[in-house]
């Protein structure tokens, strides 16, 4: 096992606005490119943007989980694994600050995927989430095939994780803000509390962008 060598180093930053004297906008991370559709008889050209791509997994209490259940939901998401002697349990300290801020706002999800899902079991990935004091819908921990879990990190544009020589799993440490869109809006180094009290801050700028904001 190693640490990373830095925090979402394949990120490309394509698209950021913060203008003086109005709402900071957080930046959309990821590929883009225009679309043009007709509208009421006009051609209009529009930009889309790399989104997360799907998947299926299984949380710790069992349940299917899939990106169709974080629909409507401002999201973090990391990759771990149980047995992780080094970045993980620092990672997962962290964590419980944004857990503990946002577990009663019914629209912000953290999701950890394991990167070993042959031996994160479903009551191993429970006692995992027992042994912090997570509870509840807010953190959910997953499993999923482990080719298909490893596929899915590149659309989170961090280092895919892998095994080395001695089977030791070697992954990225970031913390990745997905918006309701699936898109990647920030990236933080997960073993850094002055980085996470950062993504709190942005997850609370994230929250007050009108197509992020909850209907009443």
């Amino acid at each position: 096992m190693k640490n990373l060598t830095g925090c979402g180093l394949m990120l490309i930053l394509l698209w950021t606005a913060c203008k003086p004297g109005t709402q900071k906008t957080l930046p959309i991370y990821g590929n883009r490119q225009p679309v043009t559709k007709m509208i009421n008889g006009k051609s209009v050209t529009d930009t889309l943007y790399q989104t997360v791509s799907k998947f299926k997994t299984v949380n710790q209490y069992g349940d299917s989980i899939s990106n169709k259940s974080l629909d409507g939901n401002i999201y973090i998401a990391d990759f771990f694994f149980a047995t992780c002697p080094s970045i993980c349990p620092i990672m997962h300290r962290n964590m419980l600050s944004v857990y503990n801020a946002f577990k009663s706002s019914g629209n912000i999800k953290i999701i950890s995927y394991t990167i070993d899902p042959k031996h994160d079991s479903v009551p191993i990935l429970k006692k995992y989430a027992d042994k912090l004091g997570v509870s509840g819908n807010t953190w959910w921990f997953l499993q999923g095939k482990k080719d298909e879990i490893y596929k899915l990190s590149e659309s989170y544009l961090v280092r895919k994780p892998e095994e080395d020589a001695k089977q030791q799993f070697i992954h990225d440490g970031s913390f990745l803000l997905v918006d309701k869109q699936k898109r990647i809006r920030g990236a933080y180094d997960g073993t850094d509390p002055k980085q996470v009290e950062q993504m709190i801050e942005d997850i609370k700028e994230l929250q007050t962008e009108p197509d992020q904001v909850i209907a009443q």
